[in-house]
Formats: C-alpha cells, sequence, structure tokens
C-alpha cells in the first residue's frame, strides 16, 4: 500500500478549527472525531487530525522552520479551485502569491495557496485537464 495513513498537526489551541472546518468540507473531508481541544477528518481512507498537545515546546507554527511547510489537496476542476479561493478569505484563510495565481507553481500547474492565522499554509491543486 502507498499514501497516508493520517497526518496529525499540533496546534497551539482550539481556536482555529472552524477555517480548518470551512476547508475541509469545501475539499470533501468529513468531521470523524471530536474531543475537547481536538478534531478529526476522514477522507476515503486517511485523515487528517488537528490536536493540542501539553507537550508542546512553541506556542506558534513557522513554516519556515524544519517541519511541515504546508499541506497540498486534490481541489477538484479548475472552477471549484478558483470559487473555493474566492470565498478563502471569508472563512479564516488569506490567499498567498495572488500576483502569480494560479500559476505560482508554474505554468503547468493550476493551484493556490492559502495561509491561516495560526501560519499553516496549504496549497489547493486542480486536476489535470
Amino acid at each position: 500500500m502507498a499514501g497516508f495513513h493520517h497526518v496529525e498537526l499540533w496546534v497551539a489551541d482550539a481556536s482555529g478549527f472552524g477555517a480548518w472546518a470551512w476547508l475541509l468540507d469545501r475539499l470533501g473531508f468529513t468531521l470523524d472525531q471530536e474531543w475537547t481541544g481536538g478534531r478529526s477528518w476522514a477522507a476515503e481512507d486517511a485523515y487528517l487530525t488537528l490536536t493540542t498537545s501539553p507537550n508542546l515546546t512553541a506556542s506558534e507554527h513557522d513554516r519556515r522552520r524544519p517541519g511541515l511547510n504546508h499541506l497540498a489537496f486534490h481541489g477538484g476542476d479548475r472552477d471549484a479551485v478558483d470559487a473555493l479561493m474566492r470565498a478563502a478569505a471569508g472563512n479564516g484563510w488569506t490567499p498567498l502569491y495572488d500576483e502569480r495565481y494560479p500559476h505560482a507553481g508554474g505554468p503547468g500547474h493550476y493551484a493556490g495557496w492559502l495561509e491561516n492565522e495560526d501560519g499553516f499554509k496549504v496549497e489547493v491543486v486542480a486536476d489535470p485537464e
């Protein structure tokens, strides 16, 4: 078998769960589990968990440090990616690289990049034509 089983992201607090819930719902994930300080969303046979932890060694995420830079998601067709990018700013996400959208990854790569208030960056990639 190949592919991810799950990804777990530690967050400083649960305040950003709403922005993640909006994004993951738009991308076809469903809320699978919920507990104090944590949530898991599933898509097919993989899931993404966001949770707080008493073992954090810093209070903020910095995608420029060693570790996670960004998560990339399948976004559907180009129209779906465009619609998501238009709606993102009103749902807790700041578009990145506006001046190069949708080809910031190169001329053959159609995608949008977003960052939430906690500094987590995601890439939403359109299906190939």
